[in-house]
């Protein structure tokens, strides 16, 4: 990408986009994920969600949780709390086992909540979380607001 995207250029429904920058994840000095083969999830007004292929996932970390929610368009998400010695980050990152039609792609792979996590990176940029964490997106120099997700942003 060498323009800078407008979150309110992406659609609604939300599209997936392979992104081919290194994208890693990190809690407290433990890579959790490294990978070139992520996918973003692109919809209006929302910074986008990376999607990292499981492959790439360190799994010894994410524990399964009970909570799931359900998208309208992805269908029913499952949580994980990703640990390292001591520290839990409790439903930290999510998945959909069996995405709804049109987002197949999907299976296999993990979102992390950049807030809970040490650092999150796309490209040599450092990921600022979107804001009220219930989206989830990946905040980069390369794409410009205004986002949904923060304090009277809920009606957009």
């Amino acid at each position: 990408m060498t323009a800078k995207e407008s979150v309110w250029d992406y659609p609604r429904p939300p599209i997936i986009d392979r992104d081919p920058r290194r994208v890693t994840v990190t809690l407290d000095g433990v890579t959790i994920a490294d990978t070139l083969r992520s996918l973003r999830v692109l919809e209006t007004s929302h910074p986008p969600v990376y999607y990292l292929p499981g492959a790439d996932v360190a799994m010894e970390h994410l524990f399964p949780t009970d909570r799931s929610t359900w998208c309208e368009y992805k269908g029913r998400a499952a949580y994980w709390t990703v640990a390292v010695g001591e520290r839990e980050a409790v439903d930290a990152a999510w998945s959909y086992p069996h995405p709804t039609s049109g987002y197949e792609a999907l299976a296999g792979h993990f979102a992390f909540y950049p807030s809970k996590m040490t650092a999150c990176t796309v490209g040599e940029h450092e990921v600022i979380a979107q804001a009220g964490d219930f989206y989830g997106g990946w905040i980069t120099p390369d794409i410009t607001g205004p986002f949904k997700g923060g304090p009277g942003t809920l009606g957009w």
